[in-house]
């Protein structure tokens, strides 16, 4: 009988080549695959959610697969979780992508069309010194940021806009670029380490590290906060401010209707 697995996801992004399957290279997707068609026996290909490029990290991508296979749901996160150990998973070893969870849904789902929204984190850490292991999980900015006016740009930016203005070139086309943005909130540790968590019914190529660039710069003094309605308004992104480094963005969540996620009887 046919199954339709959900599987929910985290990857450290430093040593992939971004999600999706190319070939000789080494993406999640592709990894993720190879794993789970030796498991069913089967050739598996994913529907993931979100297509982070490499480096960037996840703490909850989501995918989907279809199949007629007989290993339970409940052992595919063991197994599939063993194999990417390279059959050694013995407690004490960590692959850098794991299978967080697993569960079967309606064969109607689809992991990437059925999402209804999905939240970021962006990472800085702001010290006059730089951390050498930490250099590819986050964004070390020497300037001292100000996070008031950080948070009074991000004001602008929640809400319903056409955001072309955060947009790289090179992404897939879309039918629009109007997004709504459902809060985006800026957090301070003592430690100097930066928060920045999004979250929005979805995003445009590169939008979230072009967001926290334009952050950064108006922290810095760069740029007014006052700015960003103006910009959004343009729609020019040469007007908005630099794309910001891969290693700090973590896809942190997707957002299903509840419906989707009951796990059939």
């Amino acid at each position: 009988m046919e199954k339709n697995i959900l599987l929910t996801i985290q990857y450290d992004g430093t040593n992939f080549s971004g999600w999706q399957r190319q070939p000789e290279v080494r993406t999640v997707q592709g990894e993720l695959e190879r794993v789970l068609s030796a498991l069913c026996r089967q050739d598996i290909r994913l529907n993931g959610t979100s297509r982070t490029d490499a480096g960037v990290h996840a703490l909850g991508q989501r995918a989907s697969f279809k199949g007629d296979f007989g290993i339970p749901a409940d052992r595919i996160k063991i197994a599939a979780n063993n194999l990417l150990c390279g059959g050694m998973n013995d407690g004490l070893r960590c692959a850098d992508v794991r299978i967080s969870e697993v569960r079967e849904v309606p064969l109607n789902f689809h992991a990437r069309f059925d999402a209804k929204g999905k939240k970021y984190r962006y990472v800085i850490l702001n010290r006059r010194e730089p951390d050498v292991f930490r250099r590819n999980y986050c964004y070390q900015v020497e300037t001292p940021l100000n996070t008031q006016a950080m948070k009074e740009a991000a004001a602008h930016i929640v809400g319903t806009h056409d955001f072309a203005c955060f947009q790289s070139s090179g992404g897939n086309p879309r039918e629009t670029t109007v997004r709504t943005v459902y809060s985006l909130e800026i957090t301070e540790t003592e430690d100097r380490e930066i928060f920045i968590e999004i979250a929005g019914d979805g995003f445009l190529y590169n939008m979230v590290r072009i967001i926290a660039g334009t952050l950064v710069e108006t922290g810095a003094g760069r740029r007014s906060a006052s700015e960003l309605p103006e910009i959004i308004e343009s729609g020019d992104r040469r007007r908005a401010g630099h794309t910001a480094p891969p290693g700090g963005l973590y896809l942190k969540e997707v957002y299903y209707d509840d419906e989707f996620l009951k796990e059939r009887q």
